[in-house]
Protein backbone atom coordinates (compact mmCIF):
# COMPACT_ATOMS: atom_id res chain seq x y z
CA UNK A 1 0.00 0.00 0.00
CA UNK A 2 1.02 3.63 -0.42
CA UNK A 3 2.96 5.02 2.53
CA UNK A 4 2.66 8.77 1.95
CA UNK A 5 -0.32 10.46 0.29
CA UNK A 6 -1.08 14.10 -0.53
CA UNK A 7 -4.73 15.19 -0.71
CA UNK A 8 -5.82 18.41 -2.46
CA UNK A 9 -9.46 19.05 -1.51
CA UNK A 10 -11.14 22.23 -0.27
CA UNK A 11 -14.07 20.74 1.68
CA UNK A 12 -13.40 19.62 5.26
CA UNK A 13 -16.04 16.88 5.24
CA UNK A 14 -14.52 15.22 2.19
CA UNK A 15 -11.00 15.62 3.59
CA UNK A 16 -12.07 13.84 6.79
CA UNK A 17 -13.69 10.98 4.86
CA UNK A 18 -10.63 10.58 2.64
CA UNK A 19 -8.21 10.59 5.60
CA UNK A 20 -10.30 8.00 7.47
CA UNK A 21 -10.40 5.80 4.38
CA UNK A 22 -6.65 6.04 3.80
CA UNK A 23 -5.91 5.31 7.46
CA UNK A 24 -8.15 2.22 7.31
CA UNK A 25 -6.10 1.04 4.33
CA UNK A 26 -2.84 1.35 6.24
CA UNK A 27 -1.48 4.58 4.75
CA UNK A 28 1.04 5.79 7.32
CA UNK A 29 1.49 9.44 6.39
CA UNK A 30 -1.28 11.68 5.03
CA UNK A 31 -1.13 15.39 4.33
CA UNK A 32 -3.91 17.54 2.92
CA UNK A 33 -4.29 21.04 1.53
CA UNK A 34 -7.33 23.18 0.76
CA UNK A 35 -5.47 25.26 -1.82
CA UNK A 36 -3.55 23.99 -4.84
CA UNK A 37 -0.69 26.38 -4.11
CA UNK A 38 -0.30 24.85 -0.63
CA UNK A 39 -0.41 21.34 -2.07
CA UNK A 40 2.42 22.21 -4.46
CA UNK A 41 4.50 23.62 -1.59
CA UNK A 42 3.99 20.41 0.37
CA UNK A 43 5.08 18.35 -2.64
CA UNK A 44 8.21 20.50 -3.08
CA UNK A 45 9.12 20.23 0.59
CA UNK A 46 8.66 16.46 0.55
CA UNK A 47 11.06 16.19 -2.39
CA UNK A 48 13.58 18.45 -0.63
CA UNK A 49 13.33 16.23 2.45
CA UNK A 50 13.97 13.21 0.22
CA UNK A 51 10.60 11.77 1.23
CA UNK A 52 8.33 12.42 -1.77
CA UNK A 53 4.66 11.52 -1.80
CA UNK A 54 3.66 8.14 -3.26
CA UNK A 55 0.27 9.35 -4.49
CA UNK A 56 -1.62 12.58 -5.21
CA UNK A 57 -5.39 12.63 -4.71
CA UNK A 58 -6.91 15.81 -6.10
CA UNK A 59 -10.25 17.38 -6.86
CA UNK A 60 -10.53 19.38 -10.09
CA UNK A 61 -12.45 22.45 -8.93
CA UNK A 62 -11.65 24.66 -5.96
CA UNK A 63 -13.87 27.46 -4.70
CA UNK A 64 -12.45 30.97 -4.92
CA UNK A 65 -12.33 33.17 -1.82
CA UNK A 66 -10.39 36.13 -0.43
CA UNK A 67 -7.03 34.51 -1.12
CA UNK A 68 -5.12 35.14 -4.34
CA UNK A 69 -3.73 31.91 -5.76
CA UNK A 70 -1.49 30.94 -8.66
CA UNK A 71 -2.93 27.47 -9.24
CA UNK A 72 -6.69 27.62 -9.63
CA UNK A 73 -7.62 24.05 -10.54
CA UNK A 74 -6.72 20.44 -10.04
CA UNK A 75 -5.48 20.20 -13.61
CA UNK A 76 -3.02 23.04 -12.97
CA UNK A 77 -1.88 21.40 -9.74
CA UNK A 78 -1.31 18.03 -11.42
CA UNK A 79 0.75 19.67 -14.17
CA UNK A 80 2.83 21.62 -11.62
CA UNK A 81 3.57 18.58 -9.46
CA UNK A 82 4.34 16.40 -12.46
CA UNK A 83 7.01 18.96 -13.45
CA UNK A 84 8.91 18.29 -10.22
CA UNK A 85 7.89 14.65 -9.72
CA UNK A 86 7.07 13.23 -13.12
CA UNK A 87 6.22 9.69 -12.06
CA UNK A 88 3.86 10.43 -9.18
CA UNK A 89 0.58 8.50 -9.56
CA UNK A 90 -2.49 10.76 -9.67
CA UNK A 91 -6.02 9.90 -8.56
CA UNK A 92 -8.66 12.49 -9.47
CA UNK A 93 -11.60 12.53 -7.04
CA UNK A 94 -14.33 14.84 -8.29
CA UNK A 95 -17.98 15.45 -9.16
CA UNK A 96 -16.94 16.35 -12.71
CA UNK A 97 -18.63 14.09 -15.25
CA UNK A 98 -18.11 15.80 -18.61
CA UNK A 99 -16.95 13.21 -21.14
CA UNK A 100 -14.42 15.47 -22.85
CA UNK A 101 -12.77 16.37 -19.54
CA UNK A 102 -12.47 12.75 -18.44
CA UNK A 103 -11.09 11.64 -21.79
CA UNK A 104 -8.52 14.45 -21.76
CA UNK A 105 -7.41 13.63 -18.20
CA UNK A 106 -6.88 9.96 -19.00
CA UNK A 107 -5.38 10.24 -22.48
CA UNK A 108 -3.54 13.57 -22.35
CA UNK A 109 -2.76 14.26 -18.68
CA UNK A 110 -2.19 10.52 -18.07
CA UNK A 111 -3.88 10.33 -14.68
CA UNK A 112 -3.91 6.90 -13.07
CA UNK A 113 -7.45 6.91 -11.71
CA UNK A 114 -10.67 8.89 -11.99
CA UNK A 115 -13.14 8.39 -9.14
CA UNK A 116 -16.48 10.11 -9.47
CA UNK A 117 -17.82 11.41 -6.15
CA UNK A 118 -21.08 9.67 -5.36
CA UNK A 119 -22.82 7.00 -3.29
CA UNK A 120 -20.17 4.35 -3.87
CA UNK A 121 -17.13 6.59 -4.21
CA UNK A 122 -15.34 5.42 -1.04
CA UNK A 123 -15.36 1.77 -2.11
CA UNK A 124 -14.30 2.87 -5.60
CA UNK A 125 -11.48 4.91 -4.08
CA UNK A 126 -10.12 1.79 -2.41
CA UNK A 127 -10.38 -0.19 -5.64
CA UNK A 128 -8.72 2.65 -7.56
CA UNK A 129 -5.72 2.72 -5.21
CA UNK A 130 -5.30 -1.05 -5.44
CA UNK A 131 -5.53 -0.83 -9.23
CA UNK A 132 -2.82 1.84 -9.34
CA UNK A 133 -0.56 -0.29 -7.13
CA UNK A 134 -0.77 -3.10 -9.67
CA UNK A 135 0.00 -0.76 -12.57
CA UNK A 136 -3.53 -0.36 -13.88
CA UNK A 137 -5.84 2.56 -14.62
CA UNK A 138 -9.18 2.93 -12.85
CA UNK A 139 -12.24 4.84 -14.08
CA UNK A 140 -15.53 4.92 -12.17
CA UNK A 141 -18.01 2.74 -14.02
CA UNK A 142 -20.70 5.41 -14.23
CA UNK A 143 -18.41 7.69 -16.27
CA UNK A 144 -16.29 5.07 -18.07
CA UNK A 145 -18.45 5.45 -21.18
CA UNK A 146 -16.61 8.73 -21.85
CA UNK A 147 -13.61 6.80 -23.17
CA UNK A 148 -15.75 4.77 -25.55
CA UNK A 149 -17.71 7.54 -27.23
CA UNK A 150 -16.64 7.57 -30.86
CA UNK A 151 -17.54 11.21 -31.38
CA UNK A 152 -14.69 12.40 -29.16
CA UNK A 153 -12.16 10.40 -31.16
CA UNK A 154 -13.01 12.60 -34.12
CA UNK A 155 -12.49 15.93 -32.35
CA UNK A 156 -9.17 17.65 -32.93
CA UNK A 157 -7.53 20.79 -31.55
CA UNK A 158 -8.57 22.47 -34.79
CA UNK A 159 -12.22 21.77 -33.96
CA UNK A 160 -11.86 23.17 -30.45
CA UNK A 161 -10.43 26.34 -32.00
CA UNK A 162 -13.46 26.63 -34.29
CA UNK A 163 -15.93 26.00 -31.47
CA UNK A 164 -14.22 28.53 -29.20
CA UNK A 165 -14.47 31.23 -31.86
CA UNK A 166 -18.10 30.38 -32.62
CA UNK A 167 -18.91 30.71 -28.92
CA UNK A 168 -17.41 34.21 -28.96
CA UNK A 169 -19.67 35.23 -31.85
CA UNK A 170 -16.95 35.15 -34.49
CA UNK A 171 -18.39 34.59 -37.98
CA UNK A 172 -16.90 32.06 -40.38
CA UNK A 173 -15.74 34.91 -42.61
CA UNK A 174 -13.95 36.51 -39.65
CA UNK A 175 -12.59 33.14 -38.60
CA UNK A 176 -11.06 32.64 -42.02
CA UNK A 177 -9.07 35.86 -41.63
CA UNK A 178 -8.07 35.04 -38.04
CA UNK A 179 -6.83 31.59 -39.05
CA UNK A 180 -4.77 33.09 -41.86
CA UNK A 181 -3.22 35.60 -39.44
CA UNK A 182 -2.41 32.81 -36.96
CA UNK A 183 -1.25 30.51 -39.77
CA UNK A 184 -3.83 27.90 -38.73
CA UNK A 185 -4.46 25.53 -41.61
CA UNK A 186 -6.75 24.72 -43.38
CA UNK A 187 -8.06 28.25 -43.26
CA UNK A 188 -10.41 28.59 -46.23
CA UNK A 189 -14.01 29.61 -45.62
CA UNK A 190 -15.32 26.52 -47.41
CA UNK A 191 -13.25 24.14 -45.29
CA UNK A 192 -14.30 25.82 -42.02
CA UNK A 193 -17.94 25.59 -43.10
CA UNK A 194 -17.53 21.88 -43.88
CA UNK A 195 -15.90 21.30 -40.50
CA UNK A 196 -18.72 23.10 -38.67
CA UNK A 197 -21.20 20.94 -40.56
CA UNK A 198 -19.23 17.82 -39.57
CA UNK A 199 -19.24 18.90 -35.91
CA UNK A 200 -23.02 19.32 -36.06
CA UNK A 201 -23.28 15.75 -37.33
CA UNK A 202 -20.97 14.43 -34.60
CA UNK A 203 -22.94 16.12 -31.83
CA UNK A 204 -26.31 15.76 -33.53
CA UNK A 205 -26.76 19.52 -33.22
CA UNK A 206 -29.55 21.15 -35.23
CA UNK A 207 -28.08 24.66 -35.25
CA UNK A 208 -24.80 26.41 -34.56
CA UNK A 209 -26.22 27.74 -31.28
CA UNK A 210 -27.15 24.17 -30.31
CA UNK A 211 -23.64 23.03 -31.22
CA UNK A 212 -22.07 25.69 -28.99
CA UNK A 213 -24.40 24.77 -26.12
CA UNK A 214 -23.54 21.07 -26.39
CA UNK A 215 -19.81 21.85 -26.55
CA UNK A 216 -20.05 23.87 -23.34
CA UNK A 217 -22.09 21.18 -21.58
CA UNK A 218 -19.47 18.58 -22.48
CA UNK A 219 -16.61 20.76 -21.27
CA UNK A 220 -15.00 21.08 -24.70
CA UNK A 221 -15.02 24.88 -24.52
Amino acid sequence: MFNKVLIAEDFDSINIALIQTLESMGVKEIEHAKYCDDALLKAKKAIQDKAPFDLLISDLSFETDYRTVSLKSGEELIAAIRKIQAEIPVLVYTVEDKSFVIKSLVEDVKINAFVHKGRNSISQLKTAMETILFGGTFISQNVAHALKEKSFNEIEDYDVEILSHLAKGVTIEEMEQLFKLKDIKPNSKSYIEKRVSKLKDIFKAKTTIHLISLSKDLGII
